[in-house]
């Protein structure tokens, strides 16, 4: 009887030592685990790598980057156009501003809507003309006409005024009110083009 007992209490002690063991996976089993882990490693790094070299990264001051205006930086906010005036092209950006009495300050994409030709300011008939198929466009860079699809396309714009307000352009690029206030300093990002809808 004794002999019985201590023989099931031997099994029972045995299996749970057998339970306490910790399983280790087989050599085979850890190299695919090794194998696994390199090849996520391995396209993190490629993904990384891909990202990094297609995202756009712009200096400030050119095309495609952020430009500013104002009392430390060329051009300065004094050489903005007044109302009415010709328009100021930055060629470094792509750009033309333009101030339109009664409606405000607009920052034009200086490239023509029909097939990429740059239009220029023509003083004696007061408009953009495109010099390859004949587009043409007021100064706030609305169609006139031409074969163009739409009116001249904007970039966004922030401004800050020397009363210490400031005025962004809408999501639909019309241009910034001015409203007697003088500015003190501007910012156009040439990363965010507005597409015009049509020929407004």
């Amino acid at each position: 009887m004794a002999t019985a007992s201590a023989a099931r209490g031997a099994r029972a002690s045995a299996a749970k030592a057998k339970e306490a063991e910790v399983t280790l996976p087989s050599r085979r089993e850890f190299l695919y685990y090794i194998w696994g882990a390199s090849m996520v490693l391995l396209t993190g790094e490629l993904t990384a790598g891909f990202i990094w070299f297609i995202y756009p990264r712009f200096r400030e001051g050119e095309f495609g980057g952020v430009f500013r205006f104002g009392d430390n930086s060329a051009p300065n906010v004094t050489e903005l156009p007044a109302p009415n005036d010709p328009p100021l092209t930055v060629g470094a950006g792509r750009f033309h501003i333009s101030n339109v009495e009664g409606e405000g300050l607009v920052v034009l994409f200086q490239v023509c809507t029909h097939l990429g030709c740059l239009p220029k300011w023509v003083p004696t008939n007061f408009r953009f003309e495109c010099p390859c198929h004949g587009s043409k466009y007021q100064l706030n860079g609305k169609w006139i006409e031409g074969p163009a699809p739409r009116s001249l396309d904007r970039f966004y714009t922030e401004l800050t005024f020397t009363d210490g307000t400031t005025a962004q352009m809408n999501a639909a690029g019309d241009p910034i009110p001015l409203e007697g206030r003088q500015i003190a300093g501007m910012m156009v990002d040439t990363g965010q083009r507005i597409l015009r809808n049509g020929h407004v």
